[in-house]
């Protein structure tokens, strides 16, 4: 039998209590995921110019 590779699909996201960033995606087998990132680290992003 192969092994399974799960592929994340997105689902959509969603803003914590604590203003966090949720990421949730499912691999086509059933699995979920979910993934928090803080907002509340570091220096807003800033596009760079080539």
């Amino acid at each position: 039998m192969a092994d399974h590779v799960h592929v994340r699909l997105s689902q959509g996201l969603s803003v914590s209590e604590d203003g966090g960033l949720i990421e949730h995606s499912r691999c086509r087998c059933g699995a979920t995921f979910t993934k928090v990132f803080d907002a509340d680290g570091g220096e807003p992003e800033r596009p760079t110019r080539s």
